[in-house]
């Protein structure tokens, strides 16, 4: 029993990295090793707020660990995708140019399929006994790949409704609930045109609710069956997009666009993806302050938003220990607070410390934001496959007025 014992700790203390086996070291060696080294966080760059915390994280992972981080400011996570598949086809299994990306969906499918990521790590790693796995599903399964160890969470996105309070007293509770109030007021609705991420998003969630085994959709879309399964949807878009603004013959063409004809009073509701979106548009007067957010009562689409290392990184244990960082309950909060960025933890508060969770409770996060406990429950995304697929659909029945 000894020997059996000892076999199965030595396995629990070996990670597969790129083909080989390596012992997982102490998470203090880690932290040895990252000091000195430079962390080149390849990071989608289209947020000043966003730019400022990864800055903030990268000054206080230099001055408690001596590890620098420099930002590769990134328009699409796609181009370090790349760079990471040039490396391993010229050869360079070692001192590669990534460290860390911040990436989910797609691209962490890409690259797992490739083995490009070094890991599983990540339950070496202290705060990561901090996170939500259980009621934050998404942390483990991204766009329904499972995580198994090889990416960080540090950030939870959740689909919403942005509505003016002024105007509904009673906001509708369901995608159907949604289609019954826009044919009671004609006009005072819309949605981005897909192949925008927020109008994609809402035909996810529609098709989650009309389906009639949304488990379906967590498998690959398969071509002979899709006109089938996706017809629910279409039919209510067929009712629905009459009764939209300008009778569904043209959409705004992203969130910014929505946002206007909020603050306009051309609609009614609008939509996001982040739960503290609407508290700083009334910040900033971008919207009027009866605005109000809501969602539905069967829960909304989320997803949760990964650093991950790849499998050539030239400072693997650096990359560790700013991952490490931005899953700890400092970084979380500040994350979360909307005067910095307000993108919500992943972490789940009943596990931290009280003196830990009292950062989050002591929070102001806005006078249009949920609260954790009322966001509801967090729907998984359907399988990649199924976004190409909805969005080509849509543009053949719809685009440009059709």
């Amino acid at each position: 029993m000894r020997t059996f014992g000892f076999l199965v700790l030595f396995l629990a203390a070996v990670f597969a990295v790129g083909g080989r086996a390596v012992r997982a070291e102490p998470w203090v060696e880690t932290v040895t090793k990252a000091r000195g080294q430079t962390v080149f966080w390849n990071a989608w760059a289209g947020d000043e707020r966003i730019n400022a915390y990864i800055a903030w994280a990268g000054e206080q992972v230099k001055r408690r660990y001596g590890v620098a981080v420099r930002h590769v400011k990134l328009s699409d996570t796609a181009e370090a995708v790349s760079r990471v598949v040039a490396e391993k086809a010229a050869g360079r299994t070692s001192g590669g140019s990534v460290d860390l990306i911040w990436i989910n969906g797609e691209n962490f499918a890409a690259m797992k399929r490739n083995d490009l990521l070094f890991g599983p790590w990540t339950s070496n790693a202290p705060n990561y006994k901090f996170v939500d796995v259980i009621g934050k599903k998404t942390t483990t399964i991204d766009f329904t790949v499972p995580v198994d160890g090889l990416e960080a969470p540090w950030g939870m996105a959740q689909f919403l409704f942005m509505y003016d309070s002024a105007s509904i007293s009673t906001p509708p509770s369901s995608i159907k609930g949604l289609l019954n109030w826009a044919q009671q007021n004609k006009g005072r609705f819309t949605y981005p045109q897909p192949p925008n991420f927020l109008g994609t998003t809402f035909l996810k969630q529609a098709l989650i609710e009309l389906v009639s085994d949304p488990t379906i959709l967590q498998e690959p879309v398969d071509p002979k069956a899709f006109a089938a399964v996706s017809a629910p949807l279409w039919s209510y878009l067929d009712a629905l997009h009459p009764v939209l603004w300008r009778s569904g013959k043209v959409f705004p063409q992203n969130g910014p666009a929505q946002h206007r004809l909020l603050d306009d009073g051309e609609v009614d509701i609008a939509l996001s993806f982040q739960p503290s979106e609407a508290s700083s548009l009334i910040a900033r007067g971008a919207v009027p302050d009866t605005v109000r957010t809501f969602v539905l009562d069967g829960g909304t689409v989320g997803n949760t938003s990964f650093v991950a290392i790849p499998f050539n990184a030239k400072a693997r244990e650096g990359a560790m220990v700013l991952a490490d960082f931005l899953m700890s309950p400092e970084a979380q909060a500040r994350k979360q607070n909307p005067e910095f960025w307000g993108s919500g933890t992943v972490l789940a508060i009943a596990k931290l410390p009280i003196t830990e969770q009292n950062r989050f409770g002591n929070l102001k996060l806005g006078v249009a934001t949920l609260p954790p406990n009322r966001l509801g429950k967090t729907l998984l995304e359907p399988h990649t496959s199924w976004v190409a697929a909805l969005e080509k659909e849509w543009a053949e029945r719809y685009a440009a007025g059709k």
